[in-house]
């Protein structure tokens, strides 16, 4: 049996499998090699690491792993989970069935892709969510916002720090009369009608096309679609979650620890403020060692 089962093995798991190696606790990470920024050319914003791909990162974090010898990385997806504290059971999608005294959550989350020709194809180049990861290469730039929810409104005003060239497409969605009136105070135009496709080109340039009107070219364009967790295993163990703006998110405590104990969660799966890797490492550390601790006696 192991000491941890860690199901998810992007920036979060792998830290928490860094803690847990160097307590020489035995770890068995899960993993589908399919996390949430795959689609980025450049992760920004981690320290040393700043302007890496961030496959690249994870390879090297992969590779400093092999030195300890209690961790073993899995190429495999956790189907399923039953048990309580001291005694999980882990199937895999192989059929295998492992055990573990903790489990940590890090599967991440998924975006949920409207259904705009273009709106796919151009996720993580020419569409972004995250003025931290991507704002500095095309600051002072022609910013588009695609408008989703009135939180689009505090995102518009923290884009002004990178930008004074910003565009709003309303993209069929209502925008209250204060908003609007916010916005043409700070001489930001609103582009109505639908959106119906977007055309990337070059490293970030996107044309955004309307089902009435012209096409409207922008250096980048910013979108915040729902998100979802990319497994279910959550729901299946009855574990709390919290409602934000984006999606759900599993409930944590300080530890890290979910409702269920020794069961605890990192990363984008149970983060509600705005996500980044600095954060799901960070997290990651704490769950790990918060696990650690858990199994003293």
């Amino acid at each position: 049996m192991d000491d941890v089962i860690i199901i998810g093995g992007s920036f979060a798991g792998l830290a928490t499998a860094l803690q847990l190696g160097r307590a020489r606790r035995k770890v068995t990470v899960l993993d589908t090699g399919l996390q949430r920024n795959r689609f980025a050319g450049h992760s920004h914003g981690v320290l040393g690491h700043d302007h890496k791909p961030p496959q690249d990162i994870l390879a090297e974090a992969r590779k400093q792993l092999g030195r300890y010898p209690t961790v073993k990385l899995v190429n495999a997806r956790a189907e399923s989970i039953s048990g309580t504290i001291d005694d999980f059971s882990v199937i895999t999608d192989s059929g295998e069935s492992l055990g573990a005294r903790r489990l940590i959550l890090s599967y991440g989350v998924v975006d949920q892709m409207p259904d705009v020709p273009g709106f796919a194809e151009g996720w993580g180049t020419s569409i972004v969510p995250c003025p931290y990861c991507d704002g500095f290469e095309v600051a002072g730039q022609h910013w588009g916002v695609v408008w989703f929810r009135p939180q689009s409104h505090m995102q518009v005003k923290l884009f002004q720090d990178w930008t004074d060239r910003l565009t709003v497409f309303a993209d069929g969605h209502d925008i209250a009369p204060d908003v609007r009136a916010d916005l043409a105070r700070r001489n930001i135009p609103i582009v109505e009608g639908r959106i119906s496709g977007i055309a990337g080109h070059g490293d970030h340039g996107a044309t955004v096309k309307l089902e009435a009107g012209p096409d409207v070219d922008v250096d980048i364009l910013f979108a915040h679609p729902p998100i979802k967790p990319s497994a279910t295993l959550h729901d299946s163990l009855g574990l709390a979650t919290v409602d934000t703006p984006l999606g759900i998110v599993l409930k944590v405590d300080e530890r890290r620890e979910t409702s269920m104990p020794g069961i605890y969660a990192a990363g984008d799966l149970a983060t509600p403020g705005m996500p980044s890797v600095t954060n799901a490492i960070s997290q990651g550390a704490t769950a790990g060692i918060s696990a650690q601790q858990s199994m003293l006696v």
